[in-house]
């Protein structure tokens, strides 16, 4: 008996193990202090939905070889800039997300390409590149947020030149539109039909993708490349296309994401993104080298959902409490990344 709960500990993760026994004492918690339970559950369903894609960014990125892709706040960037083009020729409703999504798409491609084309320069110090462009290129963007030629009133200071830190969506039909779409109501649960099935159309795309004669080469070429190698695999050329697609995802995630938040959050808004992104694809079972659609779908529950719950329970204890939750949130958010990389066995 022993034997077998220690295999089953090793196998799952004895930090996962502590996170979901979080999760659960958190539900039991919000049961017990009288929460209205079935609005947290709603509320947990619309963030796996704005988050999903974003999470969804790291599982090309892992298998090509390069790492947890903390760098996919290129993407985000570049998604942000979509959107902005989106708003400013006017576009409404589905139209205005298409629009972000498909303005977005060019200019993930080439940004990917070079952010690949750079990470193959540093093979073994990708994480640490990754973090370093990250961060450098969200600082830089400040400037390009006050030089981009926007003149949208929605979007533009009244006074000078730039655009504002926050752009609400509301005026062109953006704000929760994947979130009303075919919801429905079960119990006094609502579920957010499009939201959540625009996630898993995502996740069913990259599924295919890794299954693709492509993406069988970007596997091996991630796995071991020097056996890739002999194959007669470019190493170099698949780890290029999983960062390309990473940064593809991280542009149609931010969207997803801000259509559910409601608002367009710029300058400082994308600099920590990436970090809630792989905690949480490392919370569902994910290492440094090797993830899945499934370690999405779970890691982004179970992060998102602690968020969720976390909150109003520990505002129950006190308002002087009120900051556990976020607390919470980075103890579990760094802590896991710092596990994972603990279990890389120094490679």
């Amino acid at each position: 008996m022993r034997k077998h709960m220690t295999s089953f500990i090793q196998s799952f993760g004895l930090a996962r193990l502590i996170i979901l026994g979080f999760f659960l004492f958190l539900c039991a918690s919000a049961i017990m202090f009288k929460l209205d339970f079935a609005e947290l559950l709603s509320s947990s369903l619309v963030r796996i939905g704005m988050n999903g894609v974003l999470v969804l960014a790291m599982v090309p990125a892992i298998s090509s070889g390069i790492g947890p892709n903390f760098g996919v706040s290129l993407g985000i960037l570049t998604g942000l800039v979509g959107a902005l083009i989106a708003i400013e020729l006017r576009l409404n409703g589905y139209m205005a997300f298409v629009g972000a999504i498909l303005f977005s798409l060019p200019f993930a491609a080439i940004v990917g390409y070079g952010y690949g084309w750079l990470l193959n320069r540093v093979k073994g110090s990708e994480m640490m590149l990754a973090t370093f462009v990250g961060f450098s290129a969200v600082s830089v963007m400040k400037i390009g947020w006050l030089l981009l030629p926007f003149k949208s009133p929605e979007m533009a200071w009244p006074i000078g030149r730039g655009v504002r830190v926050t752009i609400a969506l509301d005026n062109r039909q953006l704000s929760q539109l994947l979130n009303n779409t075919w919801s429905f109501n079960i119990g006094s649960v609502v579920i957010p039909t499009g939201l959540l099935l625009f996630f898993l159309l995502c996740c069913g795309a990259v599924w295919l993708f890794m299954r693709s004669k492509t993406g069988a080469a970007m596997y091996a070429a991630g796995d071991n490349p020097r056996f890739a190698e002999a194959a007669g695999i470019n190493v170099d050329k698949h780890r290029m296309i999983g960062t390309m697609v990473s940064t593809i995802l991280g542009a149609v995630g931010i969207i997803v994401y801000a259509q559910g938040f409601g608002f367009l959050q710029l300058y400082e808004g994308p600099m920590f993104m990436p970090f809630v992104a792989v905690a949480a694809i490392l919370i569902g079972g994910a290492s440094v080298k090797r993830a899945s659609i499934a370690h999405v779908l779970i890691g982004t529950f179970l992060f998102q959902a602690i968020l969720v719950v976390a909150m109003p329970v520990a505002n129950v204890f006190t308002a002087d409490m009120a900051s556990m939750a976020e607390i919470s949130r980075i103890i579990i958010q760094n802590g896991i990344i710092i596990y994972a990389l603990t279990q890389t066995g120094g490679e």
